[in-house]
């Protein structure tokens, strides 16, 4: 007898989108510093954000929209330290609200 795995697993993206965000609406948890020219860790960010909240606008600059944040802590470990965000954890009953199982 033979069983067949599909059907069995979910992809990441559908499991994603279960997840639920609440928006603080003029208060995001992660900002950005002023910067000409981002560093390697800041430009790092377009790629590894699993959200995809950073992104390079046509000037440069690294800019990022926290709503959908997963608060992994990636960015949080490559550039707080060196300034290049400030990032706190999201008021209390904002940001994402993970739906498990």
């Amino acid at each position: 007898m033979s069983m067949s795995l599909e059907g069995q697993f979910q992809k990441v993206e559908e499991k994603l989108f279960q997840n639920r965000y609440l928006v603080d609406s003029g208060q995001p948890h992660i900002r950005v510093a002023p910067h000409e020219k981002p560093s390697k860790n800041l430009l790092a960010m377009t790629h590894l954000c699993p959200a995809g909240c950073y992104s390079q606008a046509e000037t440069g600059q690294v800019e990022i929209t926290a709503d959908g944040c997963l608060e992994c802590g990636t960015c949080r470990v490559l550039c707080e330290e060196s300034g290049d965000i400030t990032w706190d954890y999201p008021r209390g009953g904002y940001g994402i609200l993970f739906k498990f199982g």
